[in-house]
């Protein structure tokens, strides 16, 4: 078996195969961009790693990632998931994914889709080119406009790190260092 040479962050199995099959590629499907905005900010304060391991919870949790679905989730719908040992159970964080549902649906209305909008955000998709020995910044002008927008938007836990991170996930940033296979995606 070849040994591919990754990102120094991709240890293990789970992230591995992410890193492999979706970070850093472009994503264009809103239902995808809301289940990494829900991904991102469940992350804050936690390990990427934590969070694969429950992705599946998640997904279950949250309708498929179905933000019409989610804007109508109920309070009882959230002391339920706060008891929920499948995903993260941060009220804040559980609360966010909610409101962030009706937000994404208010934008999906105004621009057309999310994508439009976020990857309008965004101003195209960057590739940075960091040795591997090099650390990739926790945050940008960009990912600061984006989340300054989002936030006026009412929009939570999208601070300019996990609008970043989000970003990076999501393709928009190209983050994969220069000695990865995939730098060139």
């Amino acid at each position: 078996m070849i040994e591919l040479n990754r990102c120094a962050w991709a240890v293990g199995e789970s992230m591995a195969r992410y890193h492999d099959t979706e970070w850093g590629m472009p994503q264009h499907d809103d239902q995808k961009l809301y289940e990494f905005l829900v991904l991102e900010g469940a992350q804050a304060g936690l390990s990427w790693s934590t969070i694969l391991d429950k992705r599946e919870g998640y997904r279950e949790a949250f309708a498929g990632f179905d933000p019409r679905k989610v804007a109508a989730y109920t309070p009882d719908d959230v002391r339920a998931l706060t008891q929920n040992p499948r995903i993260v159970r941060n009220r804040l964080k559980i609360s966010s994914a909610i409101n962030n549902a009706g937000r994404f649906c208010d934008i999906q209305e105004e621009f057309g889709s999310f994508d439009r909008y976020v990857w309008g955000l965004a101003g195209g998709r960057v590739l940075n080119s960091l040795g591997d020995d090099e650390p990739l910044p926790a945050s940008t002008p960009a990912s600061a406009r984006m989340s300054s927008d989002m936030k006026r938007r009412g929009f939570t836990f999208v601070g300019p790190v996990i609008c970043y991170a989000f970003m990076q996930a999501t393709g928009m940033v190209n983050d994969h260092t220069r000695g990865c296979f995939l730098h060139r995606i």
